[in-house]
């Protein structure tokens, strides 16, 4: 009883997770007048300032437990998980739109859930299997819709570009997922919600150096109001995206395992959708709500896989998206 209360608490901050995460990929195209890395240093930016007013009381205590591994590992996360991960997201979303970028990105759950199948405790896949082949059915399935709806005014080389972008961002963030949940795995000394807030500071300053040459050209071409316009979706991106949604993520993380993690962040993917729809002006056409149906099952029958499973230990993940 107490393993299903728990389990469907950590399933309900991975949804709220994944609802907070899908918000970054209408970040950019609030901003038309940024590129993906432009906005992806306004957002750590902000993320940055956010996490060292949240650590800053308790700064010395958790640094003085930290190792040079702890450090080199923030660098590494921090950088390809975040800062790189975001840059690629936002290009993909300018170039191929929040639907394709969105689902290309969203077989993120596979990724993750292959490689925590040998994890303790972890369901076998062939248990999985059908779970996994929903979700991967009902990505292929809505993103062989977008290709070929025939609405992409880009160039086929920006397609392609967007493509590769998309496809990055995929494999940098199945890396910083699982990798970041190995880390978290041997540190005692450092909670999971301080060591997020310890990325989110190493992200800010990755950014600050990437600032001057992302922006030294940028200052004089827009006025004070669109500046002010992209602060404004930077900070609240960041506020919702990484503080409030890693906060969830971080419950989620100690109440699941990987695999049933894994498949929890399809919420992100439905969540982009959905804002993508919305900020499109329309509903889901025949195709596409069959693949989020699929996608759905997915999650649901893997939820059931677990529920099952004779018993469950939690992850250590501490996530950003």
């Amino acid at each position: 009883m107490f393993a299903d209360r728990s389990l469907l608490k950590g399933v309900g901050y991975g949804v709220s997770a994944g609802l907070c995460w899908g918000v970054i990929f209408l970040g950019p195209q609030l901003t038309p007048g940024l590129s993906g890395v432009q906005f992806a240093v306004l957002r750590f930016l902000c993320f940055g300032l956010f996490s060292l007013a949240l650590l800053m009381p308790r700064w010395r205590r958790v640094c003085s437990n930290l190792t040079v591994a702890d450090w080199r590992s923030l660098f590494w996360l921090s950088l390809i998980g975040n800062l790189f991960y975001y840059s690629l997201v936002g290009s993909g979303v300018q170039l191929i739109g929040i639907a394709t970028t969105s689902l290309i990105v969203g077989l993120i759950p596979v990724l993750v859930t292959l490689a925590g199948r040998n994890d303790a405790n972890a369901v076998s896949l062939s248990r999985l299997f059908p779970s996994l082949c929903c979700a991967v059915a009902g990505v292929v399935l809505i993103s062989l819709h977008a290709l070929n709806s025939g609405e992409n005014p880009n160039s086929s080389a920006s397609t392609i570009v967007g493509i590769t972008c998309a496809l990055g961002a995929l494999i940098s963030w199945s890396w910083y997922a699982v990798s970041n949940s190995r880390r978290l795995g041997v540190i005692t000394s450092v909670s999971s919600h301080d060591w997020s807030l310890l990325t989110g500071i190493m992200t800010g300053a990755q950014s600050l150096l990437l600032a001057i040459p992302a922006f030294c050209f940028e200052v004089e071409t827009h006025s004070i109001s669109v500046w002010l316009n992209f602060l404004l979706v930077g900070s609240g991106v960041a506020l919702l995206s990484s503080v409030v949604g890693g906060a969830c993520w971080n419950q989620a993380s100690r109440l699941l395992p990987l695999a049933l993690s894994g498949q929890v962040l399809v919420v992100e993917t439905l969540a982009a959708l959905l804002f993508g729809f919305l900020w499109e002006h329309r509903l889901p056409d025949t195709s596409e709500l069959a693949a989020i149906a699929l996608l759905v099952t997915g999650v649901v029958w893997c939820l059931n896989c677990h529920r099952a499973a004779p018993g469950h230990k939690p992850s250590h993940q501490s996530g950003e998206a």
